[in-house]
């Protein structure tokens, strides 16, 4: 085998590695720039101590809670409820957020429940 064939048998064996590993990132970094909601965000909701990002899509809510001060764990929640249905809600103590929780809502209305400790919201009827 010639130098110059080598050469570029090697060099395409690093693109390709190369290629593959930016392909295995990529959608983790595409996954928590969305908060593990999909569609497009449509309200963020701001407390004291956090905030709850609304995404829609297709007829489907999914809401998250962040905290604003990220790291050792504390009690979160959130929850989405469509008009006409019950409630969705994680609850727990966690260090990044709480959710994602997802209903399916259409056309109604949702309410928008969200708390990192003591601070709390809670929307009313919104997205009607």
């Amino acid at each position: 085998m010639g130098t110059g064939l080598r050469r570029r048998l090697v060099l395409a064996v690093a693109v390709l590695t190369a290629s593959a590993l930016l392909g295995l990132a990529a959608p983790a970094s595409a996954e928590a720039a969305s908060s593990h909601c999909a569609g497009r965000k449509v309200r963020t909701l701001s407390f004291s101590t956090g905030s709850v990002q609304v995404y829609k899509r297709n007829g489907y809510v999914c809401a998250v809670t962040l905290p604003a001060n990220p790291g050792g764990k504390k009690k979160m929640s959130v929850s989405v409820q469509a008009r006409g249905n019950r409630p969705v809600k994680d609850e727990g103590r966690y260090s990044l957020r709480a959710g994602p929780v997802t209903v399916h809502a259409g056309h109604r209305c949702v309410w928008v429940k969200g708390a990192v400790g003591r601070g709390s919201i809670s929307s009313g009827w919104i997205l009607c």
